[in-house]
């Protein structure tokens, strides 16, 4: 569908102005670090390959050839990561007036499958190893290139989680995560590998092996839970929603109250809609200003915040709440049509 100028006239009306330049600067600036994150994530999984296979092909350890097959996915990973961010980071349209931050589970939601297929890869080649054990070589060596390469993915894995918390980012959060597993799978790997000399337990090797990927299958259900819940709208977190409700304390008095109060959460964006039912005899100026006032306080509290307000009479309810509740108890007699 072609744009025209004045679809982009009617899109900026479907966020309040109080809100509307803050939102797009937002989601802006929070997609570039995103970006930023991403890139970092993929540049050093590269890097981590590359030692891995060495590790594997000095060693001919199975054990180190499942953990540079795990590090492959989290390559593919990243790269998707990233071609979610640019689609979740363009704004509004008239086919999506909410934003495309929802796209983000869809990256989540697909790392979360790709660590399930990478800890069932290393199940099976643990239970193969497991019923046909093999030597293994140079183990000393490829246990320090495979060190070396799970410290670069600790640290990248630990700062991409303490700017996923300050972004608010699935996607950032979903990468970490996965690298994090695979830096659990690395080292149970490494402890395997480097037992298996000493005790001359060749079996030992594919139990670590399975212990570990039974901790990453449990990662892989948690990310795509998670994306799950954000694509069947779940609402905000339980410290978010106090703090929600604490602001709108300050405005509830004998004349206002608030009602029918709903969140929800899209990638890096929050949404709030809610009645604010005040006297009827109160000028339109009057409500519209109480109004502004409660929606400044929720963006100043939560910026980037979409906020929604019904105003409503203090009798009075939304004609969908009333149809709810399987009466209508109102009339539009005094509206002229």
């Amino acid at each position: 569908m072609p744009w025209h100028p004045l679809r982009r006239r009617r899109i900026r009306r479907y966020l309040p102005a109080a809100a509307r330049d803050t939102v797009t600067k937002s989601v802006h600036n929070g997609a570039m670090q995103a970006r930023t994150y991403l890139r970092v994530s993929l540049f050093a999984a590269l890097i981590v390959i590359a030692l891995k296979l060495l590790a594997w092909k000095v060693t001919g350890s199975v054990g180190f050839l499942s953990d540079a097959m795990e590090s492959i996915v989290n390559v593919a990973a990243a790269a998707f990561a990233l071609f979610i961010v640019r689609i979740a980071e363009a704004p509004p349209d008239a086919d999506h007036p909410y934003g495309h931050t929802k796209a983000e589970y869809f990256s989540s939601g697909l790392e979360g499958l790709l660590i399930g297929v990478a800890a069932v890869l290393i199940l099976i080649e643990a239970g193969q190893r497991l019923t046909h054990p093999e030597p293994i070589g140079a183990v000393p060596l490829g246990a320090a290139i495979s060190a070396l390469a799970t410290i670069i993915n600790l640290g990248v894995a630990l700062w991409m989680l303490r700017g996923a918390k300050r972004l608010r980012s699935i996607v950032i959060e979903a990468d970490a995560r996965h690298i994090m597993t695979d830096v659990w799978t690395s080292v149970g790997v490494i402890i395997g590998v480097l037992l298996v000399p000493v005790t001359g337990w060749l079996w030992l090797d594919p139990v670590i092996g399975i212990v570990v990927a039974l901790h990453i299958l449990r990662e892989a259900f948690s990310l795509v839970k998670r994306s799950v819940d954000g694509l069947m709208d779940k609402s905000m977190s339980d410290a978010d929603l106090a703090d929600l409700q604490a602001i709108l304390d300050r405005f509830r008095s004998s004349d206002m109250r608030f009602d029918h109060v709903r969140t929800r959460v899209a990638g890096t964006r929050r949404f709030v809609s809610m009645h604010l039912h005040m006297p009827g005899q109160w000028t339109l100026q009057r409500a519209a200003n109480c109004r502004y006032a409660v929606e400044k306080a929720l963006i100043d509290a939560h910026p980037g915040m979409s906020v929604t307000i019904e105003i409503l009479t203090a009798s009075q309810e939304s004609l969908q709440e009333e149809n709810g509740n399987g009466h209508v108890g109102q009339t539009a007699a005094d509206c002229p049509n």
